[in-house]
């Protein structure tokens, strides 16, 4: 079975630190890194352009500390903080971090890291009476309402990301809500059929009616196309003008 590919980011403000923790990464090969980060605030735009899984964190970064920056991010998403200090360890885990690695890091202390991100994952995923789903080739199960519920990927319209829930609106007109995050939930949707078009929604290709170069329009609802998504989005619907509404649905 294919391994889940994990998402992460750098954060921090030293160029050397950066160089040498995404050339230890590069050795692993179910991490990829998709953004190498000088400060919070790129972090943040990173985090808005990516699926982000996993988070190498500076804690001491001019004007957001990455202190800030971990309480205001996501809780389903894991951070291992980076740092020269050991004072900030207690607080660091206070964050629930999954662990905490003193500079120089080593490869064979990141791996130890790695390993414990793998650990915490895997029970999230696993463990009976916790909030997650299991996905099948056409389906998946999600909790909503205390229970288990299949849901049929086909007659998935759209899902939508509200905080530390999502909604998954059905072509039935019912919706569900489940504890997962977007970036998550994600991961476990056929690729080939569903299209994350914002930070907060992923639609079904197969439903969309029509769309612009700022909108999908799926029956009654107007899904936002965010512009740090909007050339992967025209590039897998096949939009050539950007401009104008095209109607789509289906295409071979």
């Amino acid at each position: 079975m294919k391994k889940k590919q994990i998402n992460c980011i750098i954060v921090d403000d030293e160029p050397v630190a950066r160089e040498i923790m995404e050339n230890h990464l590069k050795r692993i090969d179910q991490i990829r890194v998709v953004a190498s980060c000088k400060n919070a605030v790129e972090a943040f735009m990173a985090i808005n352009s990516h699926s982000v899984d996993l988070v190498f964190l500076d804690i001491q970064m001019p004007d957001i500390s990455g202190l800030s920056f971990a309480r205001s991010v996501n809780r389903n998403m894991k951070i291992i903080f980076t740092t020269a200090f050991r004072d900030y360890a207690v607080e660091g885990f206070d964050l629930r971090a999954v662990d905490y690695l003193l500079k120089p890091v080593s490869f064979e202390r990141l791996m130890q890291g790695i390993d414990k991100y793998l650990e915490e994952t895997s029970v999230h995923f696993q463990e009976p009476g916790q909030d997650v789903h299991e996905s099948h080739h056409d389906s998946m199960f999600v909790r909503s309402d205390r229970k288990m519920v299949r849901v049929n990927f086909a007659e998935v319209m759209f899902m939508e990301s509200l905080g530390d829930y999502i909604k998954i609106h059905l072509a039935n007109g019912k919706a569900l809500l489940t504890r997962d995050s977007i970036s998550n939930i994600s991961a476990s949707l056929p690729q080939e059929e569903f299209i994350r078009v914002h930070r907060s929604y992923v639609v079904n290709r197969h439903q969309i009616d029509s769309y612009t170069s700022d909108t999908i329009g799926i029956a009654r609802h107007e899904i936002p196309i965010s512009r740090s998504f909007r050339e992967d989005v025209m590039k897998k619907l096949g939009g050539e003008d950007y401009s104008t509404p095209s109607a789509y649905r289906d295409p071979p």
